[in-house]
């Protein structure tokens, strides 16, 4: 099969449109509907057009009879940030259709999302009531927005995830994901969680031995080392590729929002698409599970 990017957005419409089944919605349809929406939100991001304006205008020239209808700048905006539930959703189900989805180790991280860099921006933003100054050791660097908490297998493929204030301990951002979805932990006993130095507690360890989890992380320097800790170097390697597939590749930190929702949107429309092509890859038996080149052009 060809892999490229209208085979992939394709494939992706189908999926999502059988998933979604009949509009619940009363009333006239939407000109451009759910399933074609999270497709477009998916190939914008594939093809690294980070202005919406220019994304609009780059559609009929270059994917001609893709979209039927496409809305205006300011529709095209309001529509993915009202979607935000959907497109979370959309992540799970695209993901739950991989043989990855059953993993029984996870690989977690936080990465920075930067959202503005001046005095002005950070007191003036809409987004000041959440983002705030963090610092990220693994670059040396103080910045000003969000963290986003990932949680994926080791090949990559989004688990779940969630968006939180630098501020917040990483320890509490697991603990609340994991409530909120117990779902996730339940399906997987045994389950293996590999993650930093960052999220060294006993209360921690505790809390998700109750729940059959086990959690991998390097013991500080002045302290006996843990079991299997030597298998940690290359597999903390995976998170590490992943955010830069996500930054490098997805550019999550130049998504433009200027609000919590346009933000969280934003982030989600990048998980999705990186959700996609994995789902594609598998799919079509290609040798690198979360490669991008072939839908970047």
């Amino acid at each position: 099969m060809t892999t490229d990017i209208n085979t992939l957005l394709t494939a992706l419409y189908v999926k999502i449109d059988d998933w979604l089944g009949q509009p619940r919605r009363s009333g006239r349809p939407p000109k451009l509907s759910d399933a074609e929406l999270l497709t477009l939100a998916v190939a914008q991001v594939l093809l690294g057009i980070r202005s919406e304006a220019r994304w609009l205008r780059f559609v009929p020239a270059h994917l001609p009879a893709a979209f039927p209808y496409l809305p205006g700048q300011s529709g095209y905006n309001k529509r993915p940030r009202a979607a935000l539930p959907l497109l979370k959703r959309a992540i799970r189900a695209v993901a739950a259709d991989t043989d990855l989805w059953t993993d029984s180790a996870w690989v977690l991280d936080s990465t920075p999302v930067e959202c503005g860099r001046s005095r002005p921006t950070a007191r003036r933003s809409r987004l000041a009531r959440w983002a705030s100054y963090g610092y990220c050791p693994s670059h040396s660097r103080w910045f000003w927005g969000l963290r986003l908490h990932l949680i994926c297998t080791p090949a990559g493929l989004p688990v779940t995830w969630a968006l939180a204030s630098p501020k917040v301990d990483e320890r509490q951002v697991l603990t609340a994901v994991l409530e909120h979805d117990p779902d996730l932990v339940a399906q997987r006993p045994g389950l293996l969680i590999i993650a930093d130095k960052g999220y060294a507690s006993a209360e921690l360890d505790r809390w998700l031995a109750e729940r059959r989890v086990r959690l991998l992380r390097p013991s500080y320097r002045n302290r006996t080392p843990r079991p299997d800790e030597h298998l940690l170097k290359p597999i903390r390697q995976l998170i590490e590729s992943v955010n830069d597939t996500l930054k490098g590749q997805l550019d999550l930190e130049l998504h433009g929002g200027r609000s919590i929702e346009g933000v969280a949107a934003r982030v989600a429309q990048r998980l999705l698409a990186m959700t996609a092509a994995i789902w594609h890859n598998r799919a079509t038996g290609q040798p690198l599970t979360r490669s991008l080149i072939a839908y970047d052009h």
